[in-house]
């Protein structure tokens, strides 16, 4: 019987690692889909922003009370998992606690550690929840949660619960230990003997492994995949100001050409298009950004734009754009390569009157404790609009023909510019 349970643990976590690694593969596949971005400069500035940003959770203690939960809740279930490890090596050699007679009396301490951890996880995920579902704060009842991503959240959550209970479970009925917050469940199985607390031990032992199993292979189609993406969008973020934005060389050379025919090659070729209509036009970056956002609404709770009404929600941004990537991933591993459905990620996922709504203040990107930026794809998204489509607001075409005409926003003609001189 013992041999079968060994086969069985072995079997089950050889197919859950290899799932795992199979759709982190489709992510990375999918994130690839974007147009190539050489993003490695300043090496020691972005390790920096690794450990500030991701690692130290520095924009999250704007409100410290949230960001030490957050803590807790990160940090204590990362560390708790470390005795995953244990439970692989019981599973496969069929051993129990098999680290407990090699560390001796640190294996106590590390256990307690990890059970105080389990019960500051608890403590957090159940304020988490009611903040959610109980007091119901603004920017989780958004319409921009509506369906799979609110329920999403709270499956994350209750999960965390019943995971670190199990923790304490198998702790509490394992007769042999006595640890320090599990020692107060003990009492809950004093009417059980010994063989009835070595099934529930059992039972719990089997139905944690399977949990965390499950949890993993989750996490790829949950917003909590940035318990991963994290790091490396920290890394990749922009070490540029963030009002800055990148001109596109094509458009700088065309005016220059203007003002300086004689500087134009003989043989250029146009650009095949400008800004970004669909997910394949963004970067690869771009695209890390929508897999990494956390759904936590920060931006869009700073957005001017939102705030007074408007359509515009950075959050939804980054939301469209992953769910378009997925639909494009979809569609390539069906047909083996992308067969054009009808649909782009402007227009079809996000609307002009988003766009236009956006007043670039870069409010959005500041707040984002993940240093992603929708305001990247909002312009990208826009210079399509105009540059493709000719789609500009009427206020907005007689400033692109004072530019075109008079290289200047202002009507007036390049020879008369300095004319107000003469009455001086």
């Amino acid at each position: 019987m013992a041999l079968i349970a060994e086969i069985l643990f072995s079997i089950l976590t050889g197919t859950a690692l290899f799932l795992f690694g199979k759709n982190l593969l489709t992510i990375r596949r999918n994130i690839l889909i974007g147009k190539a971005a050489f993003i490695n400069d300043r090496p020691g500035d972005r390790w920096k922003q690794v450990l500030i940003l991701a690692l130290g959770q520095k924009k999250m203690f704007r409100n410290p009370l949230v960001a030490i939960l957050h803590i807790f809740l990160y940090v204590g279930f990362i560390i708790i998992n470390i005795e995953l490890l244990e439970i692989i090596i019981d599973g496969i050699t069929g051993s129990h606690r098999i680290f407990a007679p090699l560390l001796g009396s640190y294996y106590t301490i590390l256990i307690n550690s990890f059970e105080v951890l389990a019960a500051l996880v608890l403590i957090a995920c159940i304020i988490f929840y009611s903040r959610r579902n109980i007091i119901r704060l603004k920017r989780f009842i958004s319409k921009d949660l509506n369906g799979w991503p609110r329920s999403d959240a709270n499956i994350i959550l209750i999960t965390e619960v019943v995971l670190m209970s199990l923790f304490l479970i198998m702790n509490a009925t394992d007769p042999a230990t006595h640890f320090l917050i599990s020692s107060y469940l003990k009492p809950l199985f004093n009417s059980f003997n010994e063989n009835q607390l070595a099934g529930i031990e059992h039972t719990a032992w089997w139905i944690h492994i399977i949990g965390i199993y499950a949890f993993m292979n989750y996490l790829p189609y949950s917003k909590h995949l940035h318990i991963i993406l994290a790091f490396p969008n920290a890394y990749y973020a922009p070490l540029e100001p963030k009002g800055k934005m990148h001109n596109m060389q094509s458009i700088q050379n065309e005016v220059l050409y203007a003002m300086q025919p004689e500087m134009a090659p003989t043989e250029a070729t146009a650009p095949e298009k400008f800004g970004a209509k669909d997910v394949m036009d963004l970067s690869w970056k771009n695209l890390m950004d929508a897999y990494s956002c956390t759904e936590c609404g920060r931006c869009s709770a700073a957005c001017p734009a939102n705030l007074t009404g408007k359509l515009l929600s950075p959050r939804k941004i980054m939301m469209s754009t992953r769910d378009r990537l997925e639909a494009v991933g979809k569609n390539i591993d069906t047909n083996k390569t992308f067969i054009a459905d009808g649909k782009s990620l402007l227009h079809d996922y996000i609307t002009v009157e988003e766009l236009r709504a956006c007043t670039t203040c870069n409010a959005c990107v500041e707040e984002c404790p993940v240093s992603i930026s929708p305001m990247d794809i909002i312009l990208e998204l826009r210079r399509s609009l105009v540059m493709e489509e000719s789609n500009a607001p009427a206020e907005w075409n007689g400033m692109f023909s004072n530019i075109e005409n008079n290289f200047a926003p202002w009507k007036f003609s390049p020879d008369d510019r300095d004319a107000w001189t003469s009455q001086l």
